[in-house]
């Protein structure tokens, strides 16, 4: 175990499962879309667009279907909410989880901290039995869950970085993050934290490694 650092943050999506972005490009070649459509949408007013008053609870899943439509349409292309809400859940990484589950060994409190939405079944969003029983024992080894839907704030405010810490009894500088996004990960950074932005579950994996001083895949 790091001397450094006491404790691993994991963003869920992308982090621990498949990137969601890559269902979104699939979709979108799928549908005579330009690329990057969907994620353009989420990025144009960021705070306020559809997607964040979602993942806040501001709005519900009917609510964000039609929002979403919206901003879409004023983009030239119609995509409906619901069609976006049913590509989140991505796949379970079992070399994540692997990771997961040697640093808790080997004592490292372990929490996540995850932009989600009421929708499917649970913490992962899925649409299926199957992944939802699947990630149900994924979240079961994290000590604490932090959900932006549950708790009314959402990453990059750093309140919910901070809540992490709390729950944990842990200083930000404490702690490494993991998440695919760097707009997430750059208040983490300023809090003190060891960030790694995740790629690609290998290259995730090796840069961990390196933050903790340890190989550990």
């Amino acid at each position: 175990m790091s001397e450094n650092y006491k404790a691993v943050l994991w963003d869920f999506g992308g982090v621990i499962t498949s990137s969601p972005f890559e269902a979104f490009a699939a979709y979108e070649k799928q549908n005579g879309l330009p690329e990057n459509f969907i994620r353009g949408i989420n990025a144009t007013n960021p705070d306020s667009n559809a997607w964040a008053k979602f993942e806040r609870s501001d709005i519900d899943a009917a609510s964000f279907d039609t929002a979403f439509l919206a901003e879409a349409e004023a983009r030239g292309h119609s995509v409906r909410g619901g069609d976006v809400l049913a590509l989140l859940a991505g796949a379970i990484r079992p070399e994540m989880v692997a990771v997961l589950e040697r640093l808790k060994a080997e004592g490292y409190r372990i929490a996540c901290i995850t932009n989600n939405v009421k929708t499917g079944a649970g913490a992962g969003m899925a649409r299926t039995q199957e992944k939802a029983d699947a990630v149900a024992k994924v979240m079961q080894l994290f000590e604490h869950v932090i959900e932006s839907s549950e708790v009314g704030v959402r990453k990059p405010d750093p309140a919910i970085y901070q809540m992490a810490c709390d729950k944990l009894g842990v200083a930000p500088s404490d702690c490494v993050f993991l998440d695919d996004l760097g707009i997430n990960l750059k208040p983490a950074r300023a809090m003190g934290m060891g960030t790694v932005k995740v790629v690609s579950a290998a290259q995730g994996i090796a840069d961990l490694s390196a933050l903790l001083g340890q190989d550990i895949s």
